[in-house]
């Protein structure tokens, strides 16, 4: 069963601008279709989507983008730029895990964890993080399982529990999986934080055909997920997915214009995406 995951930005309005802006920043990063609602472009070979889709929903911290940088000089150039009409959420410095890491929010609103490369080997990368905070504090590794259930050859690199002693003891302070060979990050965030996840960033999973379509929709809905409009859904754990067929984006990319509209406004109507109906 493939698939493709990749993370769905919402902006107001700025997804252009905003893809531009991140463009710039990475060697090789590029624009790969541009529509009036959407916006597709990769960083280090990951496709990205930033969404125009008003105001209802803002970014908050709760998904990040963890950045490798190469060397000192690449995380610090990479930090004042992001950093520059942005909010630093914790200042770039020299930390226990890291000889140079900062956490910031950019102009646009979305959030980036910024840290150079520590051992031979690893390479430049941008990895999507869940911080599970609030009410969803303390199930990071329930929803790593969760996760690994339901995506094919699911593959743990490190897995880190706060020590013995901590206040925290027991709860996830790091992961680093795939799923499907996709790499994500994930993390429980202690404290009163004052957001969780929702829908300014979500994950996309590309299906091919019905029977995947079902498939995902039918596991991450269950268990106290909630279904919501065209293709979108919250798993157990707030997390947005959105579930989408490529005969979607076939149809609402026909060049026929009349038909494509008609796509549109089926699947304006639809909770899961329903093929034979567009």
């Amino acid at each position: 069963m493939k698939n493709n995951i990749y993370p769905c930005l919402w902006f107001d309005n700025q997804s252009k601008a905003a893809a531009q802006f991140y463009c710039s920043l990475f060697d090789n990063a590029r624009i790969t279709k541009d529509t009036s609602i959407t916006v597709l472009f990769e960083i280090y070979g990951k496709k990205i989507m930033a969404l125009n889709g008003g105001p209802m929903f803002k970014i908050n911290p709760a998904i990040s983008f963890f950045v490798l940088c190469e060397n000192i000089d690449k995380t610090n150039w990479l930090w004042e730029k992001l950093a520059e009409g942005g909010h630093i959420l914790m200042p770039i410095d020299q930390y226990q895990w890291s000889e140079r890491y900062g956490w910031v929010q950019d102009k646009f609103g979305m959030t980036w964890q910024i840290s150079v490369v520590e051992k031979a080997g690893d390479t430049a990368s941008l990895t999507p993080s869940l911080l599970f905070t609030d009410e969803v504090f303390g199930k990071g590794e329930s929803a790593l399982n969760y996760y690994a259930s339901i995506f094919k050859n699911p593959q743990t690199h490190l897995l880190v529990h706060y020590p013995d002693g901590d206040e925290n003891a027991g709860k996830l302070m790091y992961a680093s999986v795939s799923l499907n060979d996709y790499p994500m990050i994930l993390m429980d965030g202690p404290g009163k934080q004052g957001y969780t996840f929702n829908e300014g960033v979500s994950l996309v999973v590309d299906c091919d055909g019905q029977d995947e379509v079902d498939y995902y929709w039918n596991h991450l809905t269950a268990d106290g997920g909630k279904e919501s409009m065209c293709g979108w859904l919250k798993d157990k754990f707030g997390v947005s997915w959105q579930i989408v067929p490529k005969q979607l984006i076939e149809a609402l990319s026909n060049p026929d214009k009349e038909r494509a509209g008609q796509a549109m406004q089926a699947m304006l109507k639809m909770k899961k995406i329903v093929i034979a109906d567009l």
